[in-house]
Order: structure tokens, then C-alpha cells, then sequence
């Protein structure tokens, strides 16, 4: 936890926070923090600064906050998923918070099992808690937004090209295609489907609504690997 991330519910009165639980446990165990330690913090959807530990023991840290940095600004991106089997969602919802992903809308694919929309990882609560670490990761305040899509041709042709204008709109696949672009530079629609791709028809319907296809290369990549891999690229 590089940033300790407060919110609303932590403000006691003025410049003071009073924080419990995992946070306390990660000062107490992992900082070895005491009175007077002073550590980065910030408030979820605010900005930055410091906090100085004024008081703490077992049940609660008492800090006093001050704030006058702007968080990282985002990537001029929005990021489009076929949605990923459970555990390998935890760990692109921690990476997309981590490197700066805004926008994050999670399809449905014919390869996507159906039994991966009844995960709780889906849950409004769970999401939360991955991206906010995410965000304690990489010192951020701004919590990405997460979309889900259940059904994959409404989304192609009924929200994509809303969300496809005025971008420069990418489908990474596998196949023989031009290599994903360099330093894309500005807005971007980058898509990214299951392990082994979308199915042609998926394939046409995007290429159809705007998307290039593009290449990451001739080896097959799990998907959390193709976010990195794509993002490291482009931006």
C-alpha cells in the first residue's frame, strides 16, 4: 500500500481521518507505524497529501490529513473486455485501477462461459475493493468505472459506436494482422477478447462498427497479459 486511501466515512471532524480495519492492520504490521509517523494518504475521488498518525493502537489510527496534490491523470483510454474467468478478473481489475485505466466494460463473448456472470468478483462491493487497491498501489484517488455487458451483439451495435466516435478504435487478435501500434498518442478504444480470441463473427461485427485489428505478436496470450502487453505499447 503505497497511498493510504481514505474516504468519507473515515472523516471524524476538520483535517482529522480516523481509519480501522485491513488499512490499520497494513500501518500497524507492514509500516510498523507509530505517533507521529507521517505517510502518503488521500480521499477516494479527491487529492493527495499527507497524513501524520496523531494516535494509534489496535481498535483505530487517528490521523491528521493535508491534501494539496492532484491525482495522475488517466490514460486516454477505454478498455473493452470479454469478460475474464474469475480469478484472472481480480487481477485485471487491481491492473486497469493500477495503470490508469478510466472506463472499463466487461462483454460477453461466445467463448465466455456463462457461469462467469454468476461470480460474486461481479459484485459492486467486490469491484470496489480491487480497484481500490489497485489505486493504493500506484497512488491514485479516482476509481474507474466498470460496465457490464451480457449480451454482445445489443452492445456492438447499439452502445459501441457512441462509445467508438471520435476514438481510434483497436481489436487486438490473434492472427495474421498488423502489429499493435506504438504510442497511439490519443483517444484509443482498445478491445481485447477470451483466451484465443473472439469467434469470426465477433471479429466482424467490431471490425464492422470501426475497430482495427491488430496483432500482439504470433503467441497466444492469457488476457491479463494482453492488458499489460497492449497498454505498454500504446501509451
Amino acid at each position: 500500500m503505497n497511498l493510504l486511501l481514505l474516504n468519507d466515512d473515515d472523516h471524524v471532524e476538520g483535517q482529522a481521518y480516523s481509519v480501522s480495519g485491513r488499512r490499520l492492520q497494513h500501518l500497524l504490521q507492514v509500516h510498523g507505524a507509530g505517533a507521529g509517523d507521517t505517510l502518503r494518504a488521500g480521499v477516494l475521488g479527491g487529492m493527495m497529501g499527507e497524513a501524520q498518525i496523531r494516535e494509534i493502537d489496535e481498535r483505530r489510527a487517528l490521523l491528521s490529513v493535508s491534501l494539496d496534490t492532484p491525482p495522475p491523470q488517466k490514460l486516454p483510454l477505454c478498455l473493452v473486455l470479454a469478460l475474464p474467468r474469475p480469478k484472472m478478473l481480480r487481477r485485471i481489475l487491481r491492473t486497469a485501477a493500477e495503470l490508469g485505466v478510466p472506463e472499463l466494460h466487461l462483454i460477453n463473448s461466445y467463448r465466455v462461459e456463462k457461469s462467469y456472470w454468476q461470480t460474486p468478483v461481479l459484485g459492486p462491493g467486490t469491484v470496489r475493493e480491487y480497484l481500490v487497491q489497485g489505486l493504493e498501489q500506484s497512488r491514485d484517488t479516482v476509481l474507474p468505472e466498470v460496465h457490464c455487458h451480457r449480451r454482445f451483439k445489443p452492445f456492438v451495435e447499439d452502445e459501441f459506436p457512441g462509445m467508438i466516435a471520435g476514438c481510434r478504435g483497436l481489436l487486438a487478435h490473434p492472427g495474421d494482422y498488423p502489429a499493435c501500434p506504438r504510442e497511439a498518442g490519443g483517444a484509443t478504444l482498445l478491445v481485447i477478447g477470451p483466451e484465443g480470441g473472439f469467434i469470426p463473427y465477433e471479429v466482424e461485427k467490431l471490425a464492422d462498427a470501426g475497430c482495427e485489428i491488430v496483432s500482439l505478436g504470433p503467441r497466444i496470450l492469457r488476457v491479463e497479459n494482453a492488458v499489460t502487453a497492449s497498454l505498454g505499447r500504446l501509451f
